[in-house]
């Protein structure tokens, strides 16, 4: 939009001769659209209305260079990472903790841990309204300076409540890499690559509380548990310097609302407007984007669906994390760090699973895309197959534990649940994201919030479920809800569709 009427709709009609022969040029054109909210042709003749320069218009992050596509997510990657290995790092010093403050709660230390992904569910539902009405880069940095800022405070706390309090705000400030991470990688790459990137992005979640308990032990050991978040704290500082060098704006339109300000602005003309602009005021802007989460969650039975596997999954992975250092201990006589070494095989199941789901789904993206029958629902053949892992590596895990076998065994059966979980939770969030592509942070608030607040709950069951029931049974049980969650993924693959297009719920977003 140059502000030029003719020389406007020229540049319009220009972006309508985009070569569709082209595979990887039609997919960025029916994302751009997609994101638009238009159908493929609408026209927009009103010469005020700001849209971008044509389909090779370089400030549309879908036409960014590689480097600097690639740049960001790097340090996405990183910044996803960060927060979610505080969240399981801390959970080898629990006995330490509770020491010091001359506690004895059991369920007091796993809840130490726990709410820190409380936080999870508060955050993203103010979040990700903030990052649709002011751009992703003011969220991110604002979010990194606050975690920096409490999880010193965490360092520094004098009583459990106070170690409470900032964890639980810490937890809610880290949540924004989780929040708006996969909308910024579904603002720059178009679908045929999106699921790689996502693989990357989604590392973050699943590797940061892998890691987190095997550094922890080791630390809380030989220095003190206070220097987790020390160390943390020198890493959020790191990624602060990096994300402020790195990260330039990619949410259409915060993009195009600041276009359009500098033309009215340069003109003195008050009718250039975004083409996503609704004409309503920011505080209605930031209600209607609070109440979107909610709305997706709980009157879409996809996302609620989706949701509710990735928060049962999610819920398991965070009771297996605060039971598996004292397991280990008592079972096989591990130290306070080498108990940290149990989670090893998480990580290395997270890895396999990771790789397998990003090359399969990004290869059947791109085949149905030159075939034109992409759909969202393509995203979920990796779930299918592998989510099956998931009480597959429970049964393995819950009962060679209770039998005492060699410490090999649990690890390799902890390593098929990393693969299962790996599957499910990429597939979600890509099949969430392309569902709802324009309003991808606040699809991921919804995933987000169920998942956190099972997350947060579930792992205080896990003493008194392991005590009543043992680690054979207590496991099972758990199995045998996913076995029955193994099912959502075969019904949206065979009728999500006409789900998601039935009338009924289509939302007013």
């Amino acid at each position: 939009m140059t502000g030029d009427p003719e020389k406007d709709l020229d540049q319009h009609s220009a972006k309508e001769q985009v070569n569709d022969s082209n595979p990887d040029h039609t997919s960025q054109k029916c994302d751009i659209e997609a994101t638009a909210g238009m159908a493929q042709g609408t026209s927009t003749p009103d010469p005020f209305v700001v849209d971008w320069d044509g389909p090779d218009d370089p400030h549309n992050p879908f036409n960014w260079t590689t480097f600097k596509k690639y740049r960001q997510l790097v340090g996405m990657a990183f910044n996803t990472f960060l927060t979610p290995l505080s969240s399981s790092m801390f959970a080898p010093a629990e006995a330490d903790v509770l020491d010091q403050f001359g506690y004895h709660d059991n369920m007091l230390g796993a809840f130490a841990v726990s709410i820190f992904v409380l936080g999870y569910m508060v955050g993203p539902l103010i979040i990700a309204p903030m990052s649709e009405l002011y751009g992703r880069v003011p969220s991110y940095h604002t979010c990194n300076v606050l975690f920096l800022i409490f999880t010193i405070a965490c360092a520094v706390a004098n009583t459990m409540p106070q170690l409470f309090v900032f964890r639980f705000l810490a937890g809610v400030v880290g949540s924004c890499p989780l929040t708006i991470g996969s909308g910024t990688a579904a603002d720059m790459i178009v679908r045929e690559k999106r699921a790689g990137v996502m693989a990357i992005w989604a590392m973050g979640p699943i590797l940061g509380p892998v890691v987190g308990p095997i550094a922890g032990g080791f630390v809380a050991e030989s220095i003190g548990w206070r220097w987790i978040f020390w160390i943390i704290t020198i890493a959020s500082g790191v990624i602060i310097v990096f994300t402020l060098i790195c990260y330039r704006e990619s949410y259409a339109p915060v993009i195009l609302e600041r276009k359009a300000a500098q033309l009215r602005k340069k003109t003195g003309d008050k009718r250039y407007r975004s083409k996503y602009d609704r004409g309503e005021t920011p505080p209605q802007v930031f209600i209607r984007a609070m109440k979107r989460p909610f709305k997706l969650l709980f009157l879409s039975p996809i996302v609620f669906l989706m949701a509710l596997f990735a928060a049962v999954t999610y819920g398991y992975l965070y009771l297996m994390f605060t039971t598996i250092t004292a397991i280990f201990m008592k079972n096989y006589g591990f130290t306070q760090g080498t108990s940290g070494l149990a989670y090893i095989g998480f990580g290395v199941g997270s890895i396999i699973g990771l790789i397998i789901s990003g090359r399969v789904a990004n290869h059947i993206a791109k085949t149905h895309s030159a075939k034109g029958c992409f759909k969202p629902e393509s995203r979920l053949m990796p779930m299918l197959i592998g989510c099956w892992f998931l009480p597959i590596g429970l049964f393995w895990y819950g009962w060679s534990a209770q039998a005492r076998t060699h410490w090999i065994v649990p690890i390799l059966g902890t390593g098929a649940f990393g693969i299962g979980l790996m599957c499910v939770f990429m597939s979600v969030n890509t099949y969430l994201v392309d569902s709802y592509l324009i309003h991808a942070a606040s699809v991921t608030a919804a995933n987000a919030v169920l998942r956190s607040l099972v997350g947060a709950i579930l792992p205080l069951a896990g003493p008194s479920m392991y005590s009543a029931l043992g680690l054979g049974w207590g496991n099972s049980l758990l199995a045998f809800i996913s076995l029955a969650l193994c099912l959502v993924p075969l019904l949206f693959k065979m009728y999500g569709e006409r789900i998601r297009t039935y009338p009924r719920f289509q939302l007013s977003l």
